[in-house]
């Protein structure tokens, strides 16, 4: 008996596909996107984009530029890429840099202060040296510790003559004047030093090497609250207009819909008022999250209001869209489930809603950018990270949009067999 019923549960497993999907395909699939984002790592850590300003232009700071910049774990530059056609761009200045850490050009800028060159590094308190800037985007909280830890180990590994020099200095200092014999030996060996070496380890502590200033010049006075509240915001408007354009399924099932097209609406009017539903549901919605996050955890909504509304705007028809398009390829309504599911938690998952994207590999977040999630949050960061005008929002604007109108007319080609059984 106990056989029996196991053979009729796998019986009934294998004729619900929903079911089937959600067993199988589904752990599959995130067990692949996790280990393509994380295996993808090679165990080490990801380069960091990092731009570097020599307001100092000395022998020393062009060393440290130069071991920046073939840095492997950095993806260092001077000057932003050149434009085809166009003249080569001019290096970064320290306002320059700023303007493109703030733009989200790169989560991270070095700038290296005049006089530098003449003292470096050193082994005492760093208030008697210059300091290096490290103006950061705390949405990335990764990379400027990253690229601080890095500095210090860059500097130890491209300049171990300098760090001899001045060493010997503190020796001196600290135990008397060398005797010419002591010094001319001591000079001798550290021209052996080469002018760079093998990476080593290395961090960002009191004890640091180079005097280093971090400032977060985008996000003093925000939190990352909008970016929660547009991620899982976004995932859950697509499990709801799903949901809504299920409603074509049950029509379907129980005859209404039949009905309804044997009146004077067609099938591309029942579908674009659907989805115009589906849209100010989904608009309904994601403004209450937000104005939750404005009530409770003080987010500044009132003062985006203008580039919320159109993102959300967007951002609803696209997830409409979505919906409606699922309807029309699913056959029945525990199919519709079983294939939302799926497609819904993968689409999050490489989209950043569940993990951010500037976390993975870079093959992986060009991957993210086939997902509604990715164009959306990435049009809430504008908005209320970086405080960018209306304007600034064409291309997520445009994407998100034009999701919602092809996703409509493929739903549309689908939704034929309606009008034909």
């Amino acid at each position: 008996m106990i056989l029996a019923i196991v053979r009729n549960g796998f019986r009934s497993l294998r004729r619900d596909r929903g079911a089937l999907i959600l067993s199988f395909i589904l752990p599959i699939a995130f067990f692949s996107i996790f280990g393509v984002i994380f295996g993808g790592m090679g165990g080490g850590t990801p380069r960091v984009s990092v731009i570097v300003v020599d307001e100092d232009r000395s022998p020393v700071s062009e060393r440290l530029v130069q071991a920046l910049l073939k840095e492997p774990s950095l993806d260092a530059r001077t000057h932003p890429a050149a434009k085809k056609g166009a003249p080569a761009p001019a290096d970064y200045s320290a306002a320059t840099a700023q303007a493109a850490v703030k733009r989200g050009d790169a989560p991270a800028a070095l700038i290296i202060p005049q006089g530098f060159g003449a003292q470096p590094i050193a082994f005492g308190p760093a208030a008697d040296r210059p300091t290096i800037q490290l103006l950061h985007d705390s949405s990335d909280p990764v990379a400027a510790q990253m690229v601080a830890g890095i500095l210090q180990k860059t500097v130890m590994t491209a300049m171990p003559d300098v760090m001899a020099h001045i060493g010997m200095q503190y020796f001196e200092q600290a135990s008397g004047e060398l005797t010419a014999e002591q010094r001319k030996r001591i000079e001798s060996t550290m021209s052996e030093i080469p002018n760079g070496g093998a990476p080593a380890g290395g961090s960002n502590s009191g004890g640091s090497l180079v005097a280093l200033d971090i400032r977060d010049v985008v996000g003093e006075k925000r939190s990352m609250i909008s970016f929660y509240a547009a991620g899982i915001g976004v995932m859950f408007l697509l499990f709801t207009a799903s949901a809504a354009g299920g409603s074509l399924l049950d029509e379907a099932e129980s005859g209404a819909l039949d009905r309804v097209l044997s009146s004077h609406v067609g099938m591309t009017t029942l579908l674009a008022g659907k989805m115009t539903y589906s849209a100010l549901l989904a608009f309904l919605q994601l403004t209450l999250m937000f104005l939750w996050a404005a009530a409770a955890f003080h987010l500044d909504l009132f003062g985006h209001v203008a580039g919320f509304v159109v993102m959300t705007a967007a951002t609803a028809s696209a997830v409409a869209g979505f919906g409606m398009l699922l309807a029309s390829l699913s056959r029945t309504r525990a199919q519709a489930g079983a294939i939302s599911t799926l497609l819904i938690l993968t689409m999050s998952a490489i989209g950043g809603s569940m993990f951010p994207r500037y976390f993975m590999p870079a093959a992986m977040q060009k991957v993210g950018l086939i997902t509604i999630n990715a164009w959306a949050i990435d049009g809430y960061t504008k908005v209320f990270w970086r405080d960018e005008p209306v304007t600034h929002l064409a291309p997520q604007v445009a994407v998100l949009c034009g999701a919602a109108l092809g996703l409509f007319l493929v739903a549309r080609r689908f939704a034929r067999r309606w009008e034909f059984s």
